[in-house]
């Protein structure tokens, strides 16, 4: 699962004189690897393809966090109250990754190692990877996090041209295909490819295509997510949702006394009443994450080597 991700399928891998590159493109799906599967064959030999599940919410911050801190959320807080942020706090929650990651290191007896971290959020980073890939092969582990797919994903909702260009998984899997064939992360592994180093590729999550709307009242502390909510008194029909009345039970923290979280299944998401026809018809057939559903859930984790 997302919190020992790192002490069975990364660490064990590591090699002293090889460097290591922990790729995590975010929200990406296991049909959407296979899409690219190829691209990465051409320069490097695939020696593993598996899966593992992700943790529930399936969304970056709880998913993301707990791969680097190796722990799940609830104990993310107990151990770092400061850097933890709950849904409804203010600022970003995924800012403390590689603090979590050292921290993990250190408690699995491999503090000594030598770590870049680098986090690509936009078109100049990407191009700052590509002129910077050769530094990084002086470390043991370099981790790469690359947030295109996520973007894509959400961006979806807002512009109509993606609408048309990513409008079912075929289309989806295509557009993911040729962005990485054309990105920055793509032309910075082909620079170190006749290199001697490893790479494991995975993510935090995948998406689903949402098709059916399930009404949840609660108050105004409710996150905003589709796929899941957290509040009190949430008002639901049971056999819609997976609900968990402790939050505990499901390794989370618990926001406010009395909070409790419920996951969408399937193809469904979950809307308030107020403006219900507007938010029905605006996220139909959108891709999603943060329930429960194969697409979400078993996601890749790919080990590589160069050839």
């Amino acid at each position: 699962m997302s919190h020992n991700l790192f002490q069975f399928k990364v660490l064990p891998h590591i090699e002293k004189g090889t460097p290591l590159f922990f790729i995590l493109i975010d929200n990406l799906r296991f049909d959407q690897w296979k899409t690219i599967q190829p691209i990465f064959a051409e320069s490097f030999r695939i020696t593993e393809e598996e899966s593992f599940y992700s943790i529930l919410p399936t969304a970056t911050q709880y998913c993301r966090n707990a791969i680097f801190a190796g722990l799940m959320p609830i104990d993310i807080e107990k151990q770092f109250p400061t850097l933890w942020k709950n849904d409804e706090e203010e600022g970003g929650k995924n800012l403390n990754e590689e603090e979590f990651f050292r921290a993990q290191l250190k408690r699995l007896g491999k503090g000594d190692l030598k770590v870049s971290y680098t986090k690509v959020v936009n078109n100049h980073a990407g191009l700052d990877l590509v002129n910077n890939i050769h530094n990084l092969m002086n470390n043991d582990i370099n981790v790469i996090v690359y947030n295109f797919v996520d973007m894509l994903s959400h961006a979806r909702t807002e512009m109509e041209v993606l609408k048309e260009l990513a409008s079912d998984e075929m289309s989806y899997r295509s557009i993911t295909a040729s962005w990485f064939e054309h990105s920055p992360l793509h032309q910075a592994l082909k620079k170190i490819a006749d290199k001697k180093i490893k790479i494991v590729l995975a993510t935090d999550h995948g998406s689903v295509r949402v098709k059916t709307p399930y009404k949840v009242v609660g108050d105004k502390q409710t996150t905003t997510n589709l796929r899941y909510k957290h509040g009190r008194n949430l008002n639901y029909e049971p056999k819609e949702v997976l609900a968990f009345r402790e939050p505990k039970d499901a390794g989370l923290p618990t926001p406010t006394i009395n909070s409790s979280f419920i996951f969408a299944k399937e193809d469904s998401f979950l809307c308030y009443p107020n403006n219900y026809n507007y938010y029905v018809n605006y996220y139909k057939n959108t891709f999603q994450h943060g329930g429960v559903s194969l697409e979400e859930m078993i996601v890749p984790v790919i080990k590589m080597q160069s050839k």
